[in-house]
């Protein structure tokens, strides 16, 4: 395949702390690629190197054939970003909001027009294209985010936490919309998200705890790592019974704050026969199919935490930066 990402034994210090471990990946052209981490992860600082923000310690990078130290102009030109807060200005209509920015990127007059009128039919805003942002309804205004994203014609499209805040109709809605994209396009996805369940758009997806890439693959590979079925149960005393059933059942527990969550195989076949022989009277159990939480849980020891204020902060600056260069 066709790599339009390539990232080699990338490090990023900051002065005793190591932010990014020597991580290596790539991102192959037209794939929704993921990547996943807790605050603090190295997950962000990772992002800015990619988009010029931050320079890397050691290792190397390189975005659409560009290298993102010696050639950070061209890479930027190869970008497009979606944040997580609305960045639109309210203030003004849908298409001023895609003048202001194809004036940020110096798009020649005579293309604004055409490149506008297309992005604005690609996300069905044509009809509301001289409506003020402000009465538009999230979806909307994420909608005209990935517009504005997309009109300097970009080959790889970065969008953090894509629908964080919106109904799940509306999140349904903006993914149908990123897989026309990706099949109509030849747009690259480079995907932040702490949803797991939206995780299961990507084509893979790069897990990364403390600065370090714990697993690479794509989500159904992800999920059979974790092995066969979880189940979980409360007990009278979940402390023995956790011992009997690393023990004696010789299960492997998934860590989880709220009951005894481990893995099995048939877990139709094996529950019958566990609730009649364990000694530990059982409060509850439940049973289901692996998830990404599961796999996360398995490969880190934790939860995965939503995004903090720090991420946001650094995307910002780099969204300041960017337009000022371009000024």
């Amino acid at each position: 395949m066709d790599t339009i990402i390539e990232v080699a034994d990338l490090v990023k210090k900051y002065g005793e702390l190591t932010a990014v471990k020597g991580i290596s990946f790539s991102v192959e052209r037209g794939e929704i690629f993921g990547f996943l981490g807790p605050n603090g992860a190295g997950k962000t600082t990772t992002i800015n190197i990619l988009c010029t923000l931050l320079g890397p310690t050691a290792g190397s990078a390189v975005l659409d054939g560009y290298d993102v130290v010696k050639e950070r102009e061209a890479v930027r030109e190869s970008i497009g970003l979606v944040f997580q807060d609305p960045s639109l200005d309210d203030r003004l209509t849908a298409r001023e909001n895609l003048e202001f920015h194809a004036h940020v990127y110096r798009i020649p007059k005579e293309e604004r027009d055409k490149r506008m009128d297309e992005v604005l039919e690609m996300v069905e805003l044509v009809d509301r294209q001289d409506d003020w942002v402000e009465t538009f309804s999230g979806g909307m205004k994420r909608r005209l985010e990935i517009a504005r994203g997309l009109l300097h014609y970009p080959k790889v499209l970065f969008l953090d936490e894509p629908t964080i805040g919106l109904d799940p109709q509306t999140r349904n809605s903006i993914w149908e919309y990123i897989h026309e994209l990706k099949k109509q396009h030849d747009i690259t996805i480079f995907l932040t998200t702490h949803y797991m369940d939206e995780a299961e758009n990507c084509t893979r997806i790069a897990v990364i705890d403390y600065g370090e890439i714990v697993a690479l693959d794509s989500p159904e590979a992800l999920k059979n790592q974790v092995g066969g079925d979880v189940v979980k149960i409360t007990t009278e005393d979940d402390a023995k019974a956790e011992r009997i059933l690393i023990d004696d059942f010789g299960v492997e527990m998934i860590q989880d704050r709220e009951c005894l969550c481990f893995e099995v195989e048939s877990g139709e076949s094996f529950i019958p026969r566990f609730i009649r022989d364990f000694p530990v009277s059982i409060n509850s159990i439940s049973l289901r199919r692996p998830t990404l939480d599961d796999v996360f849980l398995k490969l880190t020891g934790h939860e995965i935490r939503p995004e903090g204020a720090d991420d946001l902060a650094a995307l910002r600056t780099f969204a300041r930066a960017h337009r000022a260069s371009r000024r």
